[in-house]
């Protein structure tokens, strides 16, 4: 048996040593990462995945304390990846594994993990979807992504989330209109954190404006989990045709606990709709062609690079380009004529 063999059947034997290990090996790329996933994927699919982001200060990391503990208390397991901001230096989470789980500390069924955003679109690093999978395959029943909360850029949390919450503090004028620039599509659930704050009810009504305004827009199908979101082509992905979710407001107040059971119940409620409406499925089509697409330009750039080694390196390259025997255009082709142009051949000895 190999050591990712090994390593796969202490995970689905419900080793946390073991998915300790398999997340390290993810985050770290280092060698069979690629065939662990392989081997896990099969086993994926049960786990509902929940993403949290809003804007900084908006309580997210409280909120993700109570969810937890609220589910042990239902008798779910859980698992949390935190993404942090990454050090310029090391590439590693700035805040590493800060005890942000306060209520569960000691439960060995919410396991915890801190990563690097690594300077990723919306704070996600390219290792967090298959982290998700590890803790699917483990038999973790929910698990809950908390983003670094970057703004705008936090759409990249629906390539990972089956529900996408987005906070919003009270009497956030700017917090508003940034959604009004893009956060809006991404959210099946608003969440009005520190409700006990003034300002609470004023940022309830403008969200209710914000969602009736996009129930009236031009393209009902432009949602946060729309194709165009997620996969750079126009592929169109069969599923049933459902009644659209309207993004529900829910106010709660993290620090005590207040409003925590309607979250998790309206969490419920997606959940429950995503699949008596096809809609789930759509979404994990629609996912998963991302993920190819993503792995395969990952692939091509590697070998590209590998290429542009060989040839003298990037700085010959712009060497030509600035002495004007070539352009970029034409230094970009001649890289990419191997992979358009596979010339077979055969090792002679």
């Amino acid at each position: 048996m190999s050591d990712i063999e090994k390593l796969v059947s202490e995970l689905l034997d419900g080793k946390h040593r073991a998915l300790a290990k398999a997340i390290t090996y993810i985050e770290n790329n280092r060698s069979g990462y690629r065939e662990l996933i392989s081997e896990l994927h099969q086993h994926t699919g049960n786990a509902d995945v929940i993403g949290i982001t809003g804007s900084p200060g908006a309580g997210k990391s409280t909120l993700v304390d109570k969810m937890a503990k609220t589910y042990r208390d239902r008798g779910k397991t859980v698992g949390v990846i935190a993404i942090d901001p990454s050090s310029p230096f090391s590439g590693g989470a700035v805040l590493g594994d800060r005890i942000r789980m306060a209520s569960t500390v000691g439960d060995m069924d919410v396991f915890f993990r801190s990563m690097s955003a690594r300077g990723t679109l919306g704070g996600l690093s390219t290792a967090t979807t298959d982290a998700v999978k590890a803790l699917d395959a483990f038999g973790k029943d929910k698990i809950i992504v908390e983003t670094v909360g970057a703004g705008q850029n936090e759409v990249d949390i629906v390539k990972t989330a089956d529900t996408v919450a987005v906070l919003v503090p009270p009497a956030s004028g700017d917090d508003i209109q940034m959604l009004k620039a893009g956060i809006l599509e991404i959210a099946d659930i608003f969440v009005v954190n520190k409700a006990d704050l003034d300002g609470a009810d004023m940022t309830v009504k403008e969200l209710q404006e914000m969602i009736h305004m996009r129930s009236d827009g031009p393209s009902p199908d432009a949602g946060h989990h729309g194709a165009d979101a997620l996969v750079d082509t126009d592929v169109e992905f069969p599923g049933e045709s459902s009644e659209d979710w309207e993004p529900a407001i829910v106010e709660t107040v993290a620090k005590s606990g207040d409003g925590i059971d309607e979250f998790l119940e309206t969490l419920q409620k997606h959940v429950d709709w995503l699949e008596e409406s096809g809609e789930g499925t759509r979404q994990a089509r629609q996912r998963y062609a991302a993920e190819i697409q993503r792995l395969i330009r990952e692939d091509v750039a590697r070998l590209v690079e590998r290429d542009l080694e060989a040839a003298g390196g990037l700085d010959a390259k712009v060497d030509e380009v600035l002495a004007k025997e070539s352009d970029p255009y034409t230094v970009a082709d001649e890289m990419l004529a191997a992979i358009r142009n596979p010339v077979n051949t055969t090792d002679t000895e």
